[in-house]
């Protein structure tokens, strides 16, 4: 007796199929509305040709195109989120596969030469669809350019993983302190050290719930991340309160790239699971030094970001 065995779809595929059919609804009934009106457009204008006069060769290279502009623009859909390079890339590849869908209807339905329309859309859907695809190609690859950096300025956390805070997966005290310990062997050039801690955060805690806290201190630490030059380091150094690196970085530079840091987190507009906006305010003390031990600079940016507290004068 001869088993058959079924291959069925796992969840996880029917899951990224639903989800695609879901997100890009509208361009998939678009590409197929197209696609028919054009089929249907050549078959009220024209007749079927008789299978001598078909050039199969034709047909096998101009739909064989049309057939890898659709398995592209499947791919496209399935792996990126919508959006304006996804609109542009699917938009492109539209126009080229009916400049092939039209050329491969003229090697089976014969129209009248009185019938102009099918050369302006052989002729004008591809180099459309060409240059709608540059444009895309071009924010794709601006788009990645943005990742890239992003990865970048992760690359000294990823260096040590056993070290990974498991909430915000950034690494703790003492990467912090092995990284200034190896910055501040270079005398000759300045490190300077960002302590920046959420004012009331047991507030926010309580009134947010532990989730909402978490998830929040979690979106702090990638905007945090987005706002930093690549050769800096950010670290949580414990709790609430995060440390920043800035090699080779004067007192003046710092101070301003400190500012700058505190505004970006001031103004996050944190949205809750229910819907809700919540603000912090994040407060900040710099230290900068050409020769202090590690600790030692960690306790003066300690100290001074305690001073900046609202009612305590700010001190250099």
């Amino acid at each position: 007796m001869k088993t058959t065995y079924l291959c069925n779809k796992s969840p996880v595929q029917e899951f990224f199929v639903k989800q695609t059919l879901t997100l890009h609804r509208w361009p998939l009934a678009a590409l197929l509305l197209l696609a028919n009106g054009v089929l249907l457009a050549n078959l009220v204008a024209g007749d079927p040709k008789s299978w001598s006069a078909i050039t199969w060769l034709d047909i096998a290279g101009e739909g064989g195109a049309a057939f890898l502009s659709l398995l592209w623009i499947g791919l496209i859909l399935n792996s990126r989120p919508t959006g304006r390079v996804t609109r542009l890339l699917v938009a492109g590849l539209t126009a080229i596969f009916l400049a092939y869908w039209q050329d491969v209807l003229d090697e089976v339905i014969a129209l009248p030469v009185t019938v102009a329309w099918d050369h302006w859309l052989e002729s004008g859907a591809m180099p459309l669809g060409m240059i709608l695809l540059t444009l895309g190609i071009y924010h794709w690859h601006r788009e990645q350019q943005a990742i890239s950096a992003q990865l970048r300025k992760r690359e000294r956390i990823f260096r040590e993983h056993r070290r990974f805070d498991a909430l915000t997966s950034l690494n703790g005290a003492p990467y912090l302190r092995e990284q200034l310990t190896m910055e501040l062997r270079h005398r000759e050039q300045p490190v300077a050290l960002i302590m920046l801690d959420l004012h009331c955060f047991d507030h926010s805690r309580r009134l947010l719930g532990s989730a909402d806290s978490d998830r929040l201190l979690q979106e702090l630490a990638e905007l945090l991340l987005l706002n930093l030059r690549h050769s800096d380091l950010l670290c949580r150094y414990a709790g609430d309160r995060f440390a920043v690196v800035l090699p080779r970085t004067s007192h003046a530079l710092a101070r301003a790239l400190a500012d700058e840091l505190q505004k970006a987190a001031t103004s996050f507009a944190f949205k809750t699971r229910r819907g809700e906006t919540h603000y912090v305010h994040v407060m900040h003390g710099l230290a900068v030094s050409f020769e202090d031990s590690a600790d030692t600079l960690i306790a003066r940016a300690n100290r001074n970001l305690l001073q900046a507290r609202p009612d305590q004068p700010r001190v250099a």
